[in-house]
Formats: C-alpha cells, structure tokens, sequence
C-alpha cells in the first residue's frame, strides 16, 4: 500500500504538506490539497488508523430527497442508519453535497479528505457527477435505489419493485380492474426506470394489457396530473397505479377538482406509504416501505463491505398497505 511519503515523492512536495492536505489544513491552496488528495486516490492510498482514539466515522449523502422534515421520505431512512451506525460506536455525519461540489472533487477523494471510512447514498438521480465515481469508486458505498454493477465496493439497497407492483395489480385484477393505467417519473433515475418496467412485468403476468394509451410520465408531477391524468381517464383507466405517494396525492386532488371520485370512478394506488399516506382524501392504498428497516439494511451492508462481503443488492419486502383510495369495478365501467 502506497504511504504519505510516496505521495509526497509523487508530487515533489513535502510529507507535511501531505499530511496537511489529509487534515485540511487551511496554509496550503485548495488546488494543492484536491492535486494531493486525488493523487492519492489514484495510486490506492487508504489511510491506517493507529491511534485507539481515531473517530470511526461514516457519511450519509442526500441528493434530491427531503429528509430534515419528519414526513418527508427520506427524514425515517436516515434516522434508521444513524441509530444502527451509533449503536455500534461510529459517528455519523451529514455532510451538504450539492451537484457542483461532486464536479469539483472525486467521491473518494472526498471520502479520504474527510476520512470517512464508508457512506450511504440517498435519492442520487443518474446525472449526478458522483454517479459515475461510484462505478470505480473503492471507498465502501450503499446506495439506495441506485445499483451499480461489477464494483464489488457499492452496494443498491431498496424495496423490491418486482413484488410491490405484483400485489397492487393482483389486489387491482381482484377487484375487476382490467384498464390499470400507470404515472410516473422520467429515466433521469435508476428507480423510476425499475417501477416502470416492474409495472410492465406485473401487467404481464397478470395476463392483462400495458395500454400505451392508460401511461403518463414527467419529471413534472404538475404535468403527469394536468395532462397525462385527463388522457388516462379518457381512455377507460378504471384504476392508476402511481410511481410514489407525492404524485399519487397529486393525483388523488384532481380528481377532486375534476369531479372524479375515488374509488367508485377510479380507484388510486401509491408507493411507499409515506406519513401523510393514510391522511389523504380519501386514504392512500400503497405499497409500502419500511424506512427505517431501509435506513438499518443500509448499515448492515456497509459493514458487510468492510468485513469483505460483497453484496450486490439487499432487496426488503414489499407489503401492500389497503386503504380506502381502492374499490371494485363499478357495474357498467
């Protein structure tokens, strides 16, 4: 393993300004420190703790994703890390990453500068620069909702989509709906291309038709409930199944505004079962995911990396939350 004193040997600087860039010093420049830092990246410098009182210290990274508000989604998912991580003796930061800072400097130069040994990644859309890092990062990684394949470093964990959209179709088919329409997000992220294709699937095996004419997607929710909402209606979509809860509630307010009601014209389902879920008019069936057990399975395959157990996805289950926003096929419909 390559030592401060070969990085120094590298660059032609010093062993302390080395060390300085390491500790961010404030007396050498920020295109020094960021030239040190991913020098010693590239030649697969890792730092050896030696003293007993080093702090272990890992890193959540949230990007697109509110998680500082009690309801919003990612607040629960967070806190289940936090609580398994510090039960275990490490500290936990949150540090701000915004997309301009991850062009300014590596994931794993970043991770050495802040002598973070592992993070978990929350709500990364496939245009973020750090995306691309992950794909050779060699800094311990977990990713939720994000999969990265062939680097043994990272990890995807989520809720597995497959099994969701299969029970909200199959409780949809019970109920007599054969016109199950879909809205959704744009490609921009990996998760909204898997509920996609795991609606498709789902649709598949219940033997029923993926009318191209009952399916909305925008990155805009705005767009998917002024547009794509009225063309689904339209078309006979006797029920809709919504990519996750914001839009589903979206949804669920214009149709209101429409004069549609829910669930005897059409029956709403969501995903997640986020905290406003089963406070909505009326309240949201969805498919839910525990974000605290995410937050936890989040922990438990960081530390797997660091023990050399390579996990490439940790899927939860999916169960089906049954609300009043789902109703059989009206006679006639």
């Amino acid at each position: 393993m390559p030592t401060i004193n070969d990085i120094a040997k590298k660059l032609g600087v010093s062993k302390s300004t080395v060390s300085k860039a390491f500790h961010d010093a404030d007396d050498i420049s920020e295109t020094l420190r960021k030239k040190i830092l991913e020098t010693a990246v590239a030649m697969g410098y890792k730092k050896n703790r030696v003293r007993k009182d080093d702090p272990r210290k890992l890193c959540v990274l949230v990007q697109h994703l509110d998680w500082k508000d009690p309801a919003g989604f990612g607040h629960d998912v967070v806190l289940g890390f936090e609580q398994a991580a510090v039960l275990d003796g490490w500290e936990v930061e949150i540090p701000e990453i915004s997309k301009e800072f991850q062009t300014q400097i590596s994931y794993d130069a970043f991770m050495l500068s802040r002598s973070f040994q592992g993070a978990f990644a929350l709500g990364f859309s496939l245009s973020d620069p750090w995306m691309e890092d992950f794909k050779t990062a060699g800094t311990p990684a977990v990713l939720h909702d994000n999969y990265i394949p062939q680097n043994p470093f990272v990890t995807y964990v989520g809720v597995n989509s497959e099994e969701g959209f299969d029970l909200a179709v199959s409780h949809l088919n019970r109920l007599g709906h054969t016109r199950i329409g879909y809205l959704g997000g744009d490609a921009n992220s990996f998760i909204v291309r898997a509920r996609f294709q795991a609606y498709l699937r789902a649709m598949e095996r219940c033997r029923l038709p993926a009318d191209q004419n009952l399916i909305g997607r925008s990155c805009f929710i705005s767009e998917c409930t002024s547009r794509h909402l009225p063309r689904l209606l339209n078309n006979g979509a006797t029920a809709i199944l919504c990519e996750h809860d914001q839009l589903a509630n979206a949804v669920l307010v214009h149709c209101m505004e429409l004069g549609v009601h829910v669930p005897k014209d059409v029956s709403i389902v969501g995903f997640d079962d986020t905290a406003f879920a089963s406070c909505t008019t009326p309240p949201l069936t969805t498919i839910r995911q525990d974000q605290n057990a995410l937050g936890r399975c989040g922990y438990y395959a960081l530390t797997s990396l660091f023990h050399h157990t390579y996990i490439s996805s940790l899927l939860l289950r999916a169960e089906l939350i049954e609300r009043r926003s789902t109703g059989p096929v009206q006679p006639g419909t």
